[in-house]
Parts: structure tokens; C-alpha cells; sequence
């Protein structure tokens, strides 16, 4: 979507703009004074659950997610919100209320905000942070016989989806509550101290397309093992039944010409490979030496993290899903 944007914009008019549409990546990174840059984002979207407030701080995590996948550390975010005029004010007030929270939890503050009038509610944040421009966390620099750590299950659409049917337990809606309120504040951290290649966030294009997008702006490609995929639980019980939100079949539609699957998958495997995720985990590509002990402190942080693959030789970004 932001090729026919790049032309407008030549990066060599823009030296200090260390990270924008040249290489589009999880957030833009303008390079200024003293050793210092600053990292911005923006990101909303309608309900994913019923509860408002719950509601507010899954989206502000899911929107401060990109500045941690970038190495980065939020300062502030400005709300964005769209609402009905016919829905009661206290609504709104709980999803400011629940997005506010989870700003303040990741030690930075709500600093103003624009709300226009919408059939549907939608909320989420433009966010501003710093990076050390000398330790930036791309999504292009993987290396060949890097590790592939992962540091949330996947599955959130999938329960959401079947939370709108009125088909997902109260137990399964609140663990996919409870991982897309974690922050990846200490997982970022955590990848900055153990010298990460390459990271990004697991959200609306899946495992497959968030891959692939690394694979793809690393030159490299990468062998995923199924088998080692954490999984939300009610994941796999709704996915037999084929219950995924609309995205997931755009998603397969276009990443299938960049992915191999390597055993027998049934339908709904391929379908749970391009699920798209709400406020998911990171992706992180580091140094096999320094795998083990980052996976030991990302579990100790409390992080559902996994080893799931590797990466390897190849260009043009290709994924193969081993079984």
C-alpha cells in the first residue's frame, strides 16, 4: 500500500529519516541531535471484545507494540478515536480509560487527542518515542543460522472471532485478553540487551506475512516449525471449525506465492499460519549463541516466548512450514 508513495518523497532529500517508506518497517525513525531519534507510529481499529475498557488498552498496546518491535521506548500518544453519537459517553470514557492505563504502565502519557463521529467505534493511538539510531531493531536484518523467537501464543483472531459468534468460552476470552493487554516493553528490552538482528510484531498480516516481510527485507528466508507454535487456548478447537475473521483469506491470497509447506496441513493449519493477530508478540531474529539465554530470561520475564524456527539462505522472502 505505500509503494505508490515512495516516489514522493526521494530518501536522499531526507538524510536524517533513518527509517521510512524506502523500507517500510513496523515505524518511521527520524534521526535528531546529540544522538538521539525519534520513533512514531499510528494505529486503530474497531471492537475486538465487548468490554470497553478492555477494548482501550488492547488497542493502545497494540499501538505501542511498533515502537517497542523498533527498539524503541514510548514518551507519549495521542488519542484517536472515531464514536457514535448514539452510543452512551460512558462507553467512551471506559476505552480512554483502559488505553490511558496501559500508556501510563508503559511509563508514558496521554498527551492530547482527536475524536470525530462514526457509525462504528474505533480507537486507537499516534505514538512518539526515542531510539538510539545506532541500535535501531529493523525488520531487514536477519542473518542466516539466526534463532527465531516468538514471545506471545498466536490465535487472538481466531477467539475474538469466536467471541462475536457468542461461540468462546469466558475462560478463552480472557487469556486473549490477557495477551493482547501484556505489553512487549521488557521482550524489547530484552532483544536490545542480546543484540537482536531483526524484529518485528505479529499482527492483522499473520505469521506468514510478518515473516515473509522480514525473509523478504533481510534477503534471506525462513524455516518455520509448526509443531513448536503456541497456540491461545480455544485456538485449535474453533480453528477445526474453519471460524477465522475475513482477513485471514486475503492473507492467504497474497503470501501463498511467497510460502512453501513442507508435510501434510490440513485447511485450517494453513488458515491458522495466516490468521491475522491482535496486539501479538515479537518476532525476533538473533545470534544462535545468544538464543538460549535470551529465550531463559524472556520466560523469566514472564513472556510466553518460543523458539520456532530458523533463518537461512534465500532471497525473495520465502517462508517454508515444516510439520
Amino acid at each position: 500500500m505505500l509503494r505508490p508513495l515512495t516516489g514522493l518523497f526521494p530518501i536522499e532529500d531526507y538524510p536524517d529519516l533513518l527509517v521510512g517508506l524506502a523500507a517500510p518497517d513496523d515505524a518511521a525513525v527520524y534521526r535528531l541531535a546529540g544522538g538521539l531519534a525519534v520513533v512514531s507510529t499510528v494505529d486503530f481499529f474497531p471492537p475486538v471484545v465487548d468490554d470497553p475498557y478492555s477494548f482501550g488498552a488492547i488497542a493502545a498496546v497494540n499501538a505501542m507494540s511498533d515502537i517497542y518491535a523498533m527498539g524503541g521506548e514510548p514518551l507519549f500518544a495521542i488519542n484517536l478515536a472515531a464514536y457514535p453519537d448514539n452510543l452512551a459517553l460512558e462507553v467512551l470514557t471506559e476505552i480512554l480509560r483502559g488505553g490511558a492505563e496501559k500508556v501510563r504502565e508503559a511509563g508514558a502519557v496521554i498527551a492530547g487527542g482527536h475524536t470525530v463521529t462514526d457509525k462504528e467505534p474505533k480507537y486507537g493511538l499516534a505514538v512518539t518515542g526515542t531510539v538510539d539510531p545506532e541500535h535501531i531493531i529493523a525488520k531487514g536484518g536477519a542473518r542466516p543460522g539466526d534463532v527465531l523467537i516468538l514471545t506471545k501464543p498466536l490465535g487472538t483472531g481466531v477467539v475474538t472471532t469466536a467471541h462475536k459468534r457468542g461461540i468462546a468460552t469466558d475462560a478463552d476470552i480472557a487469556a486473549a485478553i490477557a495477551s493482547m493487554t501484556r505489553l512487549n516493553r521488557e521482550a524489547s528490552r530484552l532483544a536490545r540487551a542480546h543484540g537482536v538482528h531483526a524484529m518485528t510484531d505479529i499482527t492483522g498480516f499473520g505469521l506468514v506475512g510478518h515473516a515473509h516481510e522480514m525473509a523478504h527485507l533481510s534477503d534471506a528466508a525462513m524455516h518455520i516449525d509448526y509443531a513448536a507454535l503456541d497456540w491461545l487456548p480455544g485456538t485449535l478447537h474453533h480453528a477445526n471449525d474453519y471460524v477465522f475473521p475475513g482477513g485471514m483469506e486475503r492473507n492467504q491470497a497474497f503470501y501463498s506465492q511467497w510460502a512453501r509447506y513442507d508435510g501434510e496441513f490440513a485447511d485450517y493449519e494453513l488458515a491458522l499460519l495466516n490468521n491475522p493477530e491482535t496486539s501479538g508478540g515479537l518476532l525476533m531474529a538473533v545470534a544462535p549463541e545468544s538464543a538460549d539465554a535470551l529465550l531463559a530470561n524472556l520466560l523469566s520475564a514472564g513472556d510466553a516466548a518460543r523458539r520456532i524456527g530458523t533463518v537461512e539462505r534465500g532471497s525473495g522472502g520465502q517462508i517454508i512450514v515444516r510439520k
